[in-house]
């Protein structure tokens, strides 16, 4: 497996400093994101997203994946049409974005159900939602097959695909190997044991975030460094063995410390090549 760090772990807001932070931390790729301003945007043109892919190549870093914060208030679940439209559109933008910088894969929220920890999140009918977002994707199923880029839902506090089964369902009735599983074992520790979620995702699972939190906590206050929480780092290591899984794992440390806020880079890379088998 390869280790990865996501740019939303840095309060750095330069990419060509990220880059070589996370060199010199240790990682082997950064996984970036689309946001609607900055270096890698909504408005970004191929001549930009150049400078970043330099930017990488100088620094040592391989890219490998385009995260996108936007789905949280543009998703394809919404209850309005055209905010929905704009979601596809938003993925779309992604997908180009990931071939120019010649990632392998894009990272989705797929819709919500209702969002605790949005409090202007409207609350939309699980079926309806389920439906919606089975819409979109086998629309966008194409478009990633022609930029050849995996779209890869993530599992999230969403309140919707909440079971392997279910994510697992969803995926083989989209039907297309550009539409995967991006697989956060972190997120499912308040509902679930991630290694059962790993087993039966199986090979739909194309990139995994490593995160650790504290059920006793049961809020988002209760993500902590990797090996402080109640992951069971040893059974995910040995069910993404199990599974053959050998791609990256990009570890999603949010937010960066106040103080030092480089220092989370270091011991997360130290923890990384403790779940490994690097040290």
């Amino acid at each position: 497996m390869k280790k990865g760090i996501s740019i939303w772990s840095f309060a750095e807001p330069s990419l060509k400093k990220c880059f070589e932070l996370a060199k010199d931390a240790g990682f082997e790729g950064v996984e970036v994101a689309l946001d609607t301003e900055g270096e890698v945007s909504l408005k970004s043109t191929k001549e930009d997203i150049e400078k970043v892919k330099q930017y990488a190549k100088d620094a040592g870093i391989e890219l490998y994946s385009v995260a996108c914060g936007l789905y949280w208030q543009k998703n394809y679940t919404a209850n309005s049409e055209e905010v929905r439209r704009e979601a596809i559109e938003i993925t779309k933008k992604q997908l180009e974005v990931a071939s120019w910088l010649g990632c392998q894969s894009i990272l989705v929220v797929p819709g919500s159900v209702g969002v605790d920890f949005e409090p202007d999140s409207e609350i939309v009918e699980y079926d309806v939602a389920y439906d919606r977002c089975l819409a979109a994707l086998k629309e966008l199923a194409p478009v990633a097959e022609k930029f050849k880029v995996e779209l890869c839902i993530e599992n999230v506090w969403n309140k919707f695909l909440l079971s392997p089964l279910e994510m697992r369902d969803l995926l083989d009735k989209v039907n297309s190997p550009y539409v995967c599983s991006y697989f956060d074992v972190g997120n499912v520790l308040y509902s679930g044991y991630p290694e059962q979620w790993i087993k039966i995702l199986n090979k739909r699972i194309k990139k995994v975030h490593f995160k650790d939190y504290r059920r006793d906590v049961g809020t988002l206050s209760g993500f902590v460094d990797l090996l402080a929480g109640n992951v069971d780092y040893v059974a995910v290591k040995k069910a993404l063995d199990d599974v053959g899984y050998d791609g990256w794992v990009t570890a999603e440390m949010l937010p960066p410390y106040v103080l030092y806020p480089e220092t989370i880079l270091y011991n997360t890379s130290n923890s990384m090549d403790k779940i490994l088998g690097r040290a």
